[in-house]
């Protein structure tokens, strides 16, 4: 069932590139926007992940925590973290979990890959409510960056 704005989000706890357990609950008393994205190390997944980074000084500003989450290992991820310069965690939902709770994740991707985060976007407010649900049908696409900018200020 698609998430929908007023309901509680969804709690979970993934591993970060860090190796560290990160919890969406960490969070409570600040915004937090959620990003699923496909593949590490991907044209569009790069893009989107690098525009939240060159942005993160606008986020943290507002009192506003960035999370990317995909199905890539916490140790890819960490690569990925690396050569990009994100300042932000980069969660590893190998299991598939949160992507499935969010209702963002590809039963079929290409190459017959399954289980396969879709690229999306949350915003969760201060009291861990979805004030913004962005979930695209193509990974081609990218969320709308203006949409949530303006939520967060």
């Amino acid at each position: 069932m698609a998430i929908q704005i007023g309901q509680a989000a969804p709690q979970f706890t993934l591993v970060s590139s860090e190796l560290k357990e990160v919890s969406l609950s960490d969070f409570a008393g600040q915004k937090v926007i959620i990003h699923f994205f496909p593949m590490a190390f991907t044209g569009t997944c790069t893009t989107q992940l690098c525009t939240m980074r060159d942005n993160f000084s606008f986020y943290e500003g507002l009192n506003a925590q960035v999370l990317g989450i995909s199905v890539d290992s916490p140790f890819a991820l960490a690569k990925f973290k690396e050569d990009n310069h994100y300042q932000f965690p980069l969660l590893s939902d190998f299991n598939k979990e949160v992507s499935t709770k969010f209702d963002a994740i590809y039963d079929e991707f290409v190459f017959g890959l399954k289980g396969v985060s879709k690229r999306a976007a949350f915003v969760v407010d201060e009291n861990q409510q979805i004030i913004y649900a962005e979930v695209l049908p193509s990974a081609g696409d990218l969320p709308d960056f203006a949409a949530i900018d303006a939520l967060i200020r």
